[in-house]
């Protein structure tokens, strides 16, 4: 079954075309990285605006040179939650006027059991159950995958993402947006030792928070500014990156211990941190536990990892009409 698929939910505008959920035939992404490194981040006009100019421009050419044409798709899957709005609004309005127009069945897909089956597009014996640890800009989530359409949150961050405290922390150490990516490569540099960063004492056990964090970098560069000292920022990345990676780590295995997985999956932007993948990787083989992550290409926002959980969604008979909507917030 070929899939057509489409994801706009911040500043990737992306199509792919997915067979049975597992096979991509081709997928295209094109980013808005260089205009939104300008601003220091991502400016939702701007996103929305550029996912316009380039939508229709991607329908055409994710069908060069497959083979394939609209008569062979048998349905149109798009991100539909959770997001931007403006930018989401322009796949939804995308997807919904082809599947009218072609009269293809229309799937919306929630953006996290997206970067979820990112991992079956990687590693086609993979299948649910498992414990999955979610981390990108905007979230961070412990999920239970029960089955491929069935999902159930057992921890999730209370206020800033790992992603989103990886971008603040990044910014007043003045390196360029995205930050992750910049704090992954300065961390290489440094010692993460150096500098002993909080980790947050939560009330309930594998819930996350990084605000407090954030806020300790900050305060750190602060006080040495004022005082006139000078910190080496490879430390500092390091440090922090440790900290963090350490949080994610220790919260999925104690999860894991207590729900009796076995099976360890990681997805979603962060994910493709080098120490994040390096210490689950390490512990899982330590446990004698499966590990699954993406390759680095199926991290990152995509249509294929939409077309492949529209795939499932499509066989559990989820459909959406002329009237669906696209939602900033939604659950899993």
């Amino acid at each position: 079954m070929l899939i057509l698929s489409f994801e706009s939910s911040c500043d990737e505008t992306a199509a792919a075309l997915v067979r049975d959920g597992r096979t991509v035939e081709r997928s295209l992404v094109r980013s808005q990285v260089e205009e939104h490194r300008l601003y220091g981040g991502v400016v939702p006009e701007i996103a929305s605006r550029r996912h316009i100019e380039a939508i229709a421009g991607l329908y055409g050419a994710v069908f060069e040179g497959t083979g394939y044409g609209m008569e062979d798709v048998e349905a149109v899957a798009v991100t539909y939650a959770p997001g931007l709005i403006g930018a989401l609004l322009v796949g939804v309005n995308f997807a919904k006027s082809l599947s009218m127009a072609c009269g293809k069945p229309l799937v919306p897909v929630h953006h996290l059991r997206g970067h979820i089956a990112a991992n079956y597009l990687a590693h086609p014996k993979l299948e649910p159950p498992f414990l999955c640890l979610v981390v990108s800009g905007g979230h961070s989530h412990i999920v239970e995958v029960l089955d491929y359409t069935q999902f159930r949150v057992v921890g999730r961050t209370r206020d800033d993402a790992a992603g989103e405290a990886f971008d603040k922390a990044a910014r007043a150490l003045g390196f360029p947006y995205p930050g992750g990516v910049y704090m992954d490569k300065a961390a290489a540099q440094g010692n993460p030792k150096a500098y002993a960063f909080p980790h947050p004492k939560l009330s309930t056990p594998y819930d996350f928070s990084f605000s407090g964090l954030k806020t300790a970098v900050v305060n750190l560069l602060h006080n040495a500014s004022q005082k006139g000292e000078e910190l080496n920022p490879y430390d500092v990345a390091a440090a922090f990156q440790e900290t963090v990676t350490d949080i994610l780590t220790e919260k999925l295995f104690g999860a894991a211990e207590e729900l009796g997985y076995r099976r360890i999956v990681a997805a979603g932007g962060v994910s493709a941190n080098s120490a994040l993948r390096r210490k689950l990787e390490a512990g899982c083989r330590e446990r004698g536990w499966e590990f699954f992550v993406p390759p680095l290409a199926l991290c990152g926002d995509n249509a294929a990892m939409i077309g492949a959980q529209g795939y499932y969604e499509y066989l559990a008979g989820v459909r959406g009409g002329l009237d669906l909507n696209a939602y900033a917030t939604m659950e899993i």
